[in-house]
């Protein structure tokens, strides 16, 4: 039993005497008891787990403030994609630590998301401003990812049927690495060229598009016009990755002639957190906006004619698409992205250029000195990056900056990266000059910061367009306006902070304040992913503790955690089965099966690694056809890569034969990726790869206690199997495939992925330990059999197992209510909302279903209101099978009831306000009130908007909340 003081008695929801009752509803006397008749026998570990001590948060605090001393405060100037920033208090104390923006979901209900749904609006009006190009989405993983999506974006566009893509030798490594990747599976040829070279234009007279770093990695700004125009002669497409705070100053891609525009927003206000979470972004020409990869945000309008926000074109998307999908992608940035945003409505975009114009002027000041030194610069043309000639003394002065506490980039013997951000002072750049005078026994007579310096942007370059015009980026200059626009905001949301968010699959668990503490601290923000190992020990030993226990938990051989996201998981580790295969000279192997209730990220990821996706069945329990799969692998038998399995299976059911599956996959060659998706059901409990898995990605997000942050962050590290291991993915900066033979490439642009959230998991699970850990578990499972106890009655169970039980989720049916009277799954979602609930997972992985997951950290008392909630909207929609009320004028069909509502002089409903606004006593004491009605999904596709309404709409809405 746990201490009193122990971290498990916080981290689940409910008391010992509420779990008896429970219990006791189930007909059970323990825990132990409910997870003998849910969890096979053959599928339970005998393994004895060998976790660390569990700490309580006091213990913990000092253990991170420890571990954190062993990074090193260095001033970075590294760049390669990764800044020094300033996150404005305000917005590091009311976003990024504030629960009711970091414990949110994705939007998918847009009624109860209108905050993100508005913020990432206006990222993408600021991405479309600043690349001077008509479109843009709400974010993407990484400027990396992002670069590879748009090769497809342009593959998929480009009537031009040429493979070959031209990627510029001045863009950054980890971009040209995962981008090489990323074309390798897909049959494309990425070429490594030097745009700029008399060879460009017959090199451009045969590929599809052509990608170029704006400024370069070198910190070179190049005038691309004419390669633009070489490239568009030749027939293919122009892509610019380019830096946010450049492009206040330079002239925009769009402008330039780019069809598409790539990037990282990180050094607006994100920390660099040793690579990640940041928001990259994606921006293009409206002709390509129904082929853009990722999440749309578009302006629509509600039930009542008010203007409302969603995520638009949805038919994009994997989870509708599956194998004919653009993209695997399954989440975003959206946190990092909503940082962002703010900090460009904090500076405005006078402000933005303030910092801007300061960097470039601390650049071309440090540029002086140095040259006063005798050091040559390369390039004449640069923002906040120079490439320093340093004969045959590079890696001796990179060697001495390290020494006064200067990361400097070497890029070979000859020469050393310098780069300047925000942070960055005059007397850092008088520092680094003493640093090289020191080194080569001069003297440095003074930096003249004020006089004249010559100008390193050249005039073709300088911007004269307007950015961040929409008033979004002029509201908010004084602190108290700001604070409270930022908590006027985030009440429009449901989020944890609010009230259980019952969806299933996706886990959405307490985030500790303890376990999040981490994230704000300097030694843990601040670090460049590419600093010194010496400088990172801290990360380095959280990374590799955090591997030692997920391989105790799984017991997997090895951990990468490079892929940022569940999906990216899942793309590289059938990357990592495929690199196995060739190895073993099977080149011919590449068939996937895939069951039918698979999420969409399967097939995407299946197709993006180069496979052939092969459904296999699903019998009447929800189970994986046996004799479906048993057919399908001997018909395969000789092209067989892997199977994907989600376990317990996506029906929220431990299927009884699992080990067979395996057996017989292996049996005919190929290799076994589980969906750790649902991990929460088996932590501390089962083994995946003593199950049969050979590899396995793990949602940080879901099981290990990571925020889902309203969309994003994610992270996705993939376990495998010992023969997989020299298969992991590596880095061409920083290697972290701890010495695999054949590594399959690059599929981040961080070496660890987003490992600023990593001493999240990391927390958790020395908080819980091997006690705390396997009673999450068996929680989770109680309360997930508890809730379809409870509900069967009403809305029945589809899937059960063997003794009738479930695993941490169960499905409800609503097929034969929406038969018996046309209520819809929607409707009982949106009705939901009145009762101050976001809906569960819809009609997914089963038609007109919910299928709902309560996880270990909701109490009974909480769980009960979620059940009274839905049986009473049964009992409503009673009365429209009875023909009391009427289908289209429903409590339902009307839902949800947004307070424009209430305050209307008339009320043409048959049934009370009361009824729609308070339909219990719990509703009455703690009301959400949906800042919009129903969303109408189809106008809103119909009349695609995806920037900011116009001045004119703002002036109408003020006019309008006057009336009222």
């Amino acid at each position: 039993m746990p201490r009193a003081d122990d971290f498990t008695v916080r981290h689940i929801g409910s008391a010992p005497e509420q779990l008896a009752e429970m219990l006791a509803t189930l007909g059970l006397d323990s825990l132990d008891a409910l997870i003998e008749q849910t969890i096979p026998e053959s599928i339970r570990s005998s393994h004895h787990f060998r976790l660390p001590e569990a700490l309580d948060e006091n213990r913990l605090n000092k253990l991170s403030r420890l571990v954190a001393g062993d990074n090193t405060a260095a001033i970075s100037m590294i760049g390669l994609g990764y800044y020094g920033t300033v996150t404005p208090p305000v917005i590091r104390r009311n976003v990024m630590e504030n629960p009711d923006w970091y414990t949110a979901y994705t939007p998918y209900q847009p009624e109860v998301s209108q905050a993100r749904l508005e913020v990432l609006l206006s990222f993408q009006q600021m991405i479309m401003d600043l690349t001077g190009l008509e479109i843009a989405n709400a974010s993407l993983l990484d400027e990396a990812t992002a670069a590879a999506e748009a090769m497809m974006l342009a593959r998929r566009v480009n009537k031009n049927k040429s493979r070959r893509f031209l990627i510029d030798a001045d863009c950054l490594p980890q971009t040209i690495a995962v981008v090489q990747t990323r074309a390798r599976p897909m049959g494309l040829e990425a070429v490594v060229v030097e745009v700029e070279s008399p060879e460009f234009e017959r090199e451009c007279a045969d590929c599809f598009a052509v990608l170029m770093q704006y400024p370069g990695a070198s910190g070179a700004v190049r005038d691309y016009r004419k390669c633009i125009e070489h490239t568009h002669t030749g027939g293919g497409l122009a892509i610019m990755a380019a830096d946010p705070l450049a492009l206040t100053v330079l002239t925009p891609p769009g402008e330039l002639g780019a069809d598409i525009a790539v990037g990282n927003t990180q050094r607006f206000g994100v920390p660099m957190g040793f690579g990640g979470p940041h928001a990259a972004y994606i921006a293009t020409r409206a002709a390509y906006q129904r082929n853009l990869p990722g999440r749309l945000i578009g302006v629509s309008r509600d039930a009542g004619g008010n203007r409302a926000y969603r995520m638009a074109l949805q038919t994009r998307e994997q989870h509708i698409r599956r194998d004919k999908a653009t993209s695997n992608i399954c989440t975003a940035q959206v946190l990092l992205a909503v940082m962002a945003a703010f900090y460009a409505q904090y500076h405005g975009p006078e402000g933005l250029l303030r910092i801007a114009k300061r960097v470039n002027r601390l650049t071309r000041a440090l540029a002086d000195g140095l040259n006063a030194l005798g050091f040559a610069i390369v390039h004449q043309h640069f923002f906040d990056t120079l490439t320093v000639h340093t004969p045959g003394q590079a890696k001796r002065l990179r060697d001495k900056a390290e020494q006064a506490r200067y990361n400097l980039r070497l890029i070979d013997a000859d020469h050393l990266g310098i780069s300047v951000d925000e942070t960055i002072s005059r007397e850092k750049i008088a520092g680094l000059l003493h640093v090289f005078a020191a080194a080569t026994a001069r003297e440095v007579s003074g930096v003249l910061f004020n006089k004249d310096l010559a100008p390193s942007i050249p005039p073709a370059l300088s911007r004269t367009s307007e950015f961040l015009t929409h008033p979004h980026f002029h509201r908010y200059r004084s602190e108290t306006e700001f604070m409270r626009y930022l908590r006027k905001t985030a009440a429009k949301d449901i989020t944890l902070a609010r009230a259980m968010i019952p969806l299933g699959s996706c886990t959405m668990k307490l985030n500790a304040a303890s376990e999040m503490e981490t994230i704000s601290n300097p030694l843990f923000a601040h670090i460049h992913p590419f600093a010194p190992t010496k400088h990172a020990r801290g990360y380095h030993r959280i990374i590799n503790k955090l591997d030692t226990m997920l391989c105790e938990l799984t017991g997997f051989a090895a951990f990468s955690f490079q892929p940022n996201a569940g999906s990216q998981g899942e793309y590289a580790g059938l990357l990592c089965i495929r690199a196995y295969h060739h190895s073993q000279g099977q080149n011919n192997r590449d068939v996937c099966l895939i069951p039918s209730s698979a999420h969409g990220t399967n097939p995407a990821s299946a197709i993006m690694a180069g496979m052939r996706v092969v459904v296999v069945a699903c019998d009447a329990d929800g189970n994986i056809d046996a004799d479906d799969l048993a057919r399908k692998a001997a018909e395969h038998a000789a092209r067989l890569a892997a199977i994907m399995v989600t376990y317990p299976s996506t029906h929220g059911v431990f299927e009884e034969n699992i080990r067979q599956i395996c057996e017989l996959v292996h049996d005919h060659g190929g290799q076994v990726y589980m969906d750790g998706a649902n991990m929460n059901a088996m932590a501390g409990i089962c083994r995946p790869a003593e199950i049969g898995a050979d590899v396995m990605h793990l949602n940080l997000h879901k099981t290990f206690a990571i925020p889902h942050g309203g969309g994003g962050p994610g992270m996705g590290p993939i376990g495998v199997a010992k023969h997989l291991t020299p298969f992991l993915p590596d880095h061409p900066v920083v290697s972290c495939n701890r010495g695999g033979s054949a590594p399959l490439g690059t599929v981040s642009a961080a070496p660890w992925g987003s490992p600023l959230v990593l001493p999240i998991s990391w927390a958790y699970m020395r908080l819980l330990g091997d006690y705390g850990l396997k009673r999450s578990t068996k929680v989770a499972i109680l309360n997930a059999n508890y809730i379809a106890h409870r509900l069967d009655p009403h809305y029945p169970v589809v899937y059960k197992g063997n003794n009738g039980r479930v695993a941490h989720e169960c499905v409800v049916s609503l097929a034969a209510i929406k038969e018996a009277c046309g209520v819809t799954v929607e409707d009982v979602a949106k009705r939901l909302i009145d009762y101050g609930y976001h809906a569960p997972t819809m009609s997914w992985p089963v038609p007109d279903s919910l299928m709902i997951e309560p996880t270990e950290s909701e109490s009974k008392e909480e769980i009960d209101r979620f059940c009274d909630a839905l049986i009473s909207i049964r009992e409503e929609i009673r009365e429209i099978e009875t023909g009391k009320s009427t289908l289209e004028n429903s409590l339902l069909t009307n839902a949800p009831h947004s307070y424009r509502l209430l305050v209307q002089d008339e009320w043409d409903k048959p049934y009370s306000r009361r009824r729609a606004f308070f339909p219990t006593a719990e509703v009455s004491a703690n009301k959400y009130w949906p800042p919009v009605g129903r969303v109408d999904n189809v106008y809103g596709d119909k009349n695609l908007m995806c920037s900011c309404p116009p001045l004119a709409d703002y002036a109408a809405a003020d006019t309008d909340r006057a009336g009222e």
